[in-house]
């Protein structure tokens, strides 16, 4: 059987290579992970070698490549059914995909605003009424998922769905954009995830430097 490779970006900054990698980690699902850095200031042309987009997150099995987030994480919830990336109710499956879409294509003031950084100081940021506006959504769909599961997780278990916001983790923490108990409860079980620690555990070792704000 062929193995899974994914390929990804920086650990400290992709927060779309965060989403599929933890997903398939958090899920115990084999991989090799490769990362090529954002080290070039055009890019880094081995993304072009690899990437039909020229990004990452790209997961490549046999002679198949799937690259964008959500896609990977759809291709491997097939290859392994049994591995729980989706919820198994049909109903939360389908709310757990929706939560994630809105993920997808949505909250585009906050990413601008509040770009993922594991290893920013922690510091309050003044953000525009937009930002704020996308924190008050995100928080909405946490205490909905909460309240409806009864938690640890946004499904009950950990799911896609909470690899789709783990990177809004991340930024509402080092931002300190957010006050509400249930919100910060839901980050901290994140944030102590054997996966989410793998993964920042990393990104603090890595040695490429972007951003001024680091400590």
């Amino acid at each position: 059987m062929d193995k899974l490779v994914l390929y990804v970006g920086n650990k400290n900054y992709s927060s779309w290579s965060l989403r599929p990698w933890l997903a398939l980690e958090a899920a115990g699902i084999a991989f090799d992970d490769v990362v090529i850095p954002f080290d070039f200031a055009a890019g880094n042309p081995k993304l072009r070698e690899i990437s039909p987009t020229g990004r990452v997150p790209l997961l490549i099995y046999g002679d198949t490549k799937i690259w964008e987030s959500l896609a990977i994480i759809e291709y491997v919830a097939e290859l392994f059914p049994e591995a729980g990336l989706w919820p198994s109710d049909q109903q939360d499956r389908a709310r757990a995909r929706s939560y994630a879409c809105e993920m997808l294509s949505g909250f585009r003031a906050l990413r601008s605003a509040c770009p993922m950084n594991i290893r920013r100081k922690k510091q309050a940021l003044v953000v525009s009424d937009e930002v704020r506006a996308d924190v008050a959504r995100i928080e909405t769909i946490w205490a909905e998922a909460l309240a409806r599961s009864g938690g640890p997780f946004l499904f009950g278990s950990f799911t896609a769905a909470d690899a789709m916001y783990a990177p809004v983790v991340n930024r509402f923490d080092v931002y300190n954009l957010v006050r509400e108990p249930t919100t910060l409860e839901y980050m901290e079980r994140v944030k102590v995830h054997p996966a989410f620690r793998k993964w920042e555990t990393a990104a603090r070792a890595e040695p490429w430097i972007v951003a001024e704000d680091e400590v």
